[in-house]
């Protein structure tokens, strides 16, 4: 059966590579002339497309050698066309909790919402390794929204996801100091970076979980000519 979506999202990004090989918007022609798109299999590799606006959409590219993207933004309507393009920043925004008692499995029986990623106290931080180097500590990660998107997009669903668990989250809070865990690369093009930006909702639902938030931000990249 004929798919409509797929081949709207196939339109999406044969417009938004045509941006970033013919180079119409200035902001595309300045970025790129300072970074290269990451390429696969002689295409330019693409992180996520974002199609769920009906009216608008937005492509993002790999950067060569850097955490953030570029993004080209598109008009849905009345037909697809390239609206603008930036450089867009990576978002990693994730719930950490960490104990130097505790083992990661037994941090896993606080709550029934599954982790990406953890440490063991005690294990080699490289197993290959013979250096002897060992975890100090057990550590265990929540990050259910690791694609592009903006800031307050993914501690949105963030907190909607540790919402599904408030009990599990409350004691990896008290018995295992979690909290939220902020890192963000931005393109430092110009010293003009932006910044986040957290509303009264979030805080809200924040201070309801008793949670604290922690920034880790960095600037990289070339600057623009």
């Amino acid at each position: 059966m004929f798919d409509s979506n797929i081949m709207a999202e196939t339109l999406i990004i044969k417009k938004a590579i045509e941006e970033i090989e013919t180079r119409t918007l200035s902001m595309t022609n300045q970025f790129l002339e300072i970074h290269k798109i990451a390429y696969t299999d002689n295409k330019p590799k693409i992180a996520r497309v974002d199609s769920s606006k009906t009216d608008k959409a937005t492509v993002y590219f790999n950067v060569e050698g850097e955490a953030f993207f570029f993004a080209v933004y598109l008009d849905l309507n009345p037909t697809i066309s390239v609206k603008w393009s930036d450089s867009e920043p990576y978002h990693s925004v994730y719930f950490r909790a960490w104990s130097k008692t505790l083992s990661l499995n037994e941090l896993k029986t606080f709550t029934r919402l599954i982790s990406v990623r953890g440490t063991n106290k005690g294990d080699k931080k490289i197993p290959e390794s013979n250096n002897g180097i060992v975890w100090s500590l057990s550590s265990i990660d929540f990050e259910p929204n690791p694609e592009p998107e903006k800031f307050e997009e993914k501690l949105t669903k963030l907190l909607d996801y540790l919402e599904q668990d408030i009990v599990g989250v409350e004691k990896l809070v008290k018995d295992a100091g979690g909290y939220i865990q902020v890192y963000s690369s931005f393109h430092n093009g110009n010293t003009s970076i932006g910044g986040h930006h957290i509303n009264k909702d979030h805080i809200n639902r924040m201070s309801k979980l008793n949670l604290a938030i922690d920034f880790d931000i960095s600037a990289e990249g070339n600057f623009f000519k």
